[in-house]
C-alpha cells in the first residue's frame, strides 16, 4: 500500500513541540517533495487554469471557454492565497456564469477584478516572483542584473519626470549629481534618448 501525504504545516517543528507522533512521522516522511505556492510559480498560472476550465466544461458538458491574454496576464499577477485550489474553483466559476466563451479580466468574479491594481502595484511581490524564478532556473549574479533593472527603472522615471534634469532627479532619488551621471552612463541609459537631457547638465 503506498500513501501520500499533503500538509501546510511545519511537521518537524510539530514533532519537536510533541503535537505530532514522530513515529508517524518517520513512516511518512520517506519521499519527500515540496511543492511552492501557486504565487511563487505564476508561469504555471495560464496551463493551470486551461486545464481546470476544460476539467469543468467535459464535468458539466459544455464547450470549454477559454481565458483572453489580458485576463491570463491578469490572473497571473494575483497572489492566490488559497492556492490552486482558488484557482480551480475560479474556472469552475467561470464555466458556470461567464457570459461568453472568451473571458475577459470584466468577466471575472468582482474580488478577482478588485484585486488588479493591488497586484500591479505590489512591486515587491513581483519582484521576490521574478527571483525565485531564476533560482529555479538557477542563474547566477541575479542581484547585480535586478540591481541594474530597478536602478534603471527608477533614474528612466525620474529624468522623465524632470524633462532630462539630471540634477533635479539626482534630488527626487536622493544621490549626487555625479553619481547620477555615472549611473547614466554605466546603464546605458544615454543612449536611448539621449536629446531629451539638457544640454547643460552633460
Amino acid at each position: 500500500m503506498r500513501v501520500i501525504a499533503a500538509t501546510h504545516h511545519n511537521l518537524e517543528q510539530r514533532v519537536r513541540e510533541g503535537s505530532f507522533r514522530e513515529d508517524l512521522y518517520h513512516r511518512l516522511n520517506v519521499i519527500r517533495l515540496r511543492l511552492p505556492n501557486l504565487r511563487e510559480r505564476a508561469e504555471d498560472v495560464p496551463l493551470l487554469a486551461r486545464h481546470f476550465l476544460a476539467s469543468s466544461a467535459k464535468q458539466l458538458g459544455v464547450e470549454p471557454k477559454r481565458l483572453a491574454e489580458d485576463a491570463l496576464a491578469h490572473l497571473s499577477r494575483l497572489p492566490f492565497p488559497g492556492n490552486v485550489r482558488q484557482l480551480e474553483n475560479l474556472c469552475h466559476w467561470l464555466t458556470v456564469m461567464a457570459p461568453g466563451q472568451v473571458i475577459d479580466v470584466g468577466d471575472l468574479p468582482a474580488e478577482f477584478r478588485g484585486q488588479a491594481a493591488g497586484a500591479a502595484s505590489d512591486w515587491l511581490a513581483g519582484l521576490e516572483q521574478e527571483a525565485e524564478r531564476r533560482l529555479t532556473r538557477g542563474e547566477t549574479g541575479i542581484l547585480d542584473s535586478l540591481t541594474r533593472q530597478f536602478e534603471r527603472a527608477l533614474i528612466t522615471r525620474a529624468l522623465a519626470r524632470t524633462g532630462g534634469r539630471r540634477i533635479e532627479a539626482a534630488n527626487l532619488l536622493g544621490m549626487g549629481r555625479n553619481t547620477i551621471t555615472r549611473k547614466i552612463q554605466e546603464l546605458g541609459i544615454e543612449e536611448k534618448g539621449s536629446e531629451q537631457f539638457s544640454e547643460g547638465e552633460r
